[in-house]
């Protein structure tokens, strides 16, 4: 087991004593399961990616991938222009010059 994951499985080790009050699941437990199901992360992930800025995801460990990664930037907002009949939409507007966008007033 490489040594980066072992912090990780210690804490996941103590999930289970959340639940020792003599109920089977716990509330805890039953939280934990509830937002695994509804976020796809467990509540380690979001206090993780609080403290680190970064997107942790205990499935995507679990599947060998890295545990935290950085988030992806966002996509450029996109261009659109007139046309006919409906508008044309870039990511990347094309080199033609002056382009009116859909909101400019008409020449």
């Amino acid at each position: 087991m490489p040594p980066r994951r072992a912090p990780f499985l210690a804490l996941l080790a103590l999930l289970p004593l959340a639940a020792c009050g003599g109920e089977a699941l716990g509330p805890a437990a039953l939280a934990s399961g509830a937002t695994l199901v509804v976020t796809g992360k467990t509540p380690l992930d979001h206090a993780a990616g609080l403290a680190t800025g970064q997107d942790c995801s205990a499935v995507r460990w679990e599947r060998h991938g890295p545990w935290c990664v950085r988030p992806a930037p966002p996509l450029p907002e996109p261009v659109c222009t007139r046309s006919l009949g409906a508008p044309d939409c870039w990511s990347v507007p094309p080199r033609t010059g002056a382009l009116l966008g859909i909101a400019d007033p008409g020449r």
